[in-house]
């Protein structure tokens, strides 16, 4: 089963750079466009349970003044107790 992950999702808006956290179970290139337009208010965040939206794709984001759209696994926290 796959587990959800925390995704680092860096992007420029009109040349302002922008950062977000993002719980997900896989990221792709495709996805980063996605919920970077989602982020910067050019697309509909999807409501869980409902089905899928329409996936912003690059050359629209770009469109709108979105570029530059990087994206990371965060580090994994290891608690220990003390």
């Amino acid at each position: 089963m796959n587990r959800p992950e925390f995704f680092i999702i860096e992007y420029l808006l009109h040349g302002d750079p922008k950062t977000f956290i993002i719980r997900a179970t896989m990221m792709r290139n495709v996805d980063a466009w996605h919920w970077a337009a989602c982020d910067a208010g050019l697309a509909p965040i999807p409501k869980p349970g409902r089905p899928p939206l329409k996936m912003v794709s690059k050359p629209q984001a770009e469109r709108y003044g979105l570029t530059d759209v990087k994206w990371r696994e965060s580090a994994k926290l290891e608690w220990v107790e003390v």
